[in-house]
């Protein structure tokens, strides 16, 4: 699902849910308008696509800075923290929900539109696509449902979300969005060492966290385990306070800013963490930092600039 933003209420959006076979609902698709100026940042627990109806909006990725108009189409993966800024009060936008499940069922159901492929999964977060005529076309049919009393609507919901991923691979010319799909369909899991390095910094729940890695919570607690040799929330708050040492040794933020940073809410929290790891105050690293030894993870990134 999307995180949505607290600052979106919900009388800003419409949307079409899709009742399923165990009674529960998913969100497929979500009409909205932006409060402007409007700048948040949105993580993506499920993969999304949104669809640019009018005005313009600035979507930027740890990768990616992307700034899209009427007609432009984003496919963002699962995982992706993206930092959106309205660029004018006209913006609109569709919101699809396409959970994996959902996604999983699409291409069990059309095997031959994915043939073997060694294409590695693109490591952008968020893909970008140009509306065809046919996909505008597809976009327009949707509208009336929105308010629609039709009993058909689950049934005319599920075969519009199959419609939507027919049109974004025939749009996917490079192959990238049909490897993303294939490797959501084989349940292939995330690895470790990539998955940590980079949401290290990002406030992500241990849930979330084995989600992302595409597997249950005890399974991600005990592959975690197996391959860093100690727990995940050991782990976590050490490297954080790593990356907090280099902060401290090599940029001018002061000790708050590092604090918040890392995801301490409380600084008098993280001086007392910091002080339990290394032996010596926060403060006492920014004031004096050529006195005190460097970290591992500091002289990794020292040596990567």
């Amino acid at each position: 699902m999307l995180r949505v933003p607290s600052s979106i209420q919900p009388d800003q959006f419409q949307s079409l849910n899709i009742q399923r076979p165990d009674g529960s609902e998913m969100t497929f698709v979500a009409y909205r308008s932006d409060v402007y100026p409007e700048r948040n940042e949105v993580f993506f627990e499920e993969p999304a696509v949104i669809v640019v109806l009018e005005g313009e909006k600035k979507f930027s990725s740890p990768t990616q800075e992307l700034h899209v108009r009427k007609g432009d189409i984003l496919f963002f993966q699962r995982g992706c923290y993206s930092m959106n800024e309205s660029i004018d009060n006209s913006y609109r936008s569709l919101v699809f929900f396409v959970n994996e499940r959902l996604l999983k069922e699409f291409v069990g159901q059309h095997l031959t539109l994915f043939p073997a492929t060694s294409i590695s999964v693109p490591a952008d977060l968020i893909l970008a696509y140009s509306s065809s005529a046919a996909f505008t076309t597809f976009i327009d049919s949707l509208l009336p449902y929105f308010g629609s009393r039709t009993p058909y609507l689950n049934e005319f919901l599920r075969l519009k979300s199959q419609e939507l991923l027919l049109h974004l691979l025939e749009l996917d010319t490079k192959t990238q969005l049909q490897s993303i799909l294939w490797h959501i369909y084989q349940g292939q899991k995330t690895d470790l060492d990539y998955l940590m390095s980079t949401y290290l910094l990002k406030p992500l729940s241990m849930n979330e966290l084995a989600r992302l890695s595409g597997r249950s919570l005890s399974a991600f607690k005990r592959d975690f385990e197996a391959h860093f040799r100690t727990a995940p929330g050991q782990w976590i708050r050490r490297k954080r306070l790593e990356h907090a040492h280099f902060l401290l040794r090599n940029t001018t933020q002061n000790v708050s800013e590092v604090s918040l940073e890392i995801g301490y809410e409380s600084v008098s929290h993280f001086i007392k963490a910091y002080k339990n790891q290394y032996g010596f105050t926060p403060k006492q690293a920014h004031q004096n930092p050529t006195a005190l030894p460097p970290t591992t993870l500091a002289s990794k990134m020292l040596q990567a600039m």
